[in-house]
């Protein structure tokens, strides 16, 4: 049952939540904004206690604004675990993979899970690449579904009062989209998601182009999940 409330007044994280309006416009799956937004979460050793803040490009990417503020406030014991969650509104570029690989590199008792509302310019080899080399460092990279949202909205937004569960409902294709591109990416599969802009109206065009090596590897029931294909396929 929603609260008849916003977030409690004497909620610690309420000053660092961002607006219902700044999430709507940075984790709409359909939108292609510029700039980029970071949640994130941080939890040490054994305790429950989450500290929690946000975060927004400014001369740097929030990845590396991320990193600069944790190492230079934080006083880091190697021995005290310490598990990050991003939820990023883009995924990280082959440069801030690479920082956040040395990062972690230098930071062995971090384990960092990012989940992510777009794939930033999917289809160039090297940030392709950059999420793969994430993934085999150890990171856990995935895409926002309705359960990372709803987290989000309670956790992360100054909600309107009464508005505790009415986070933006966005269509679940956009999220499968992509989804499947990032299981593309993970397998070295060429890129199956083509996304372009008409200016006029402003509207963000998704294309899926599947190829015979993508239906011979992808597993059948991610692919029957975006609801866009029908199996089964002959190929020669």
């Amino acid at each position: 049952m929603a609260s008849d409330k916003g977030p409690s007044a004497g909620d610690a994280t309420l000053r660092r939540r961002i607006e219902p309006w700044e999430f709507e416009v940075f984790f709409d799956p359909r939108e292609l904004r510029k700039e980029a937004c970071l949640l994130y979460e941080i939890q040490w050793g054994t305790s429950h206690k989450m500290w929690r803040n946000t975060g927004k490009n400014t001369a740097n990417h929030v990845e590396l604004n991320f990193i600069e503020k944790f190492t230079s406030e934080r006083r880091y014991c190697p021995s005290t675990h310490c598990s990050i969650t991003w939820f990023l509104s883009w995924s990280p570029c082959w440069e801030c993979s690479k920082a956040i690989r040395g990062f972690l590199s230098q930071c062995p008792s971090v384990t960092l899970v990012i989940y992510v509302t777009r794939l930033f310019w999917h289809m160039d080899p090297q940030n392709r690449q950059g999420l793969r080399d994430l993934l085999k460092s150890g990171v856990t990279v995935r895409i926002m579904r309705a359960p990372e949202y709803d987290h989000c909205w309670k956790n992360f937004v100054n909600y309107p009062p009464g508005k505790e569960d009415h986070w933006p409902r966005y269509p679940e294709l956009w999220m499968k989209l992509y989804e499947l591109e990032l299981y593309c990416i993970i397998l070295s599969l060429p890129p199956c998601l083509k996304i372009s802009r008409r200016n006029q109206k402003q509207l963000t065009l998704f294309r899926l182009t599947l190829q015979n090596c993508h239906y011979q590897i992808i597993p059948p029931h991610i692919l029957l999940d975006t609801g866009l294909i029908q199996l089964p396929v002959i190929w020669r």
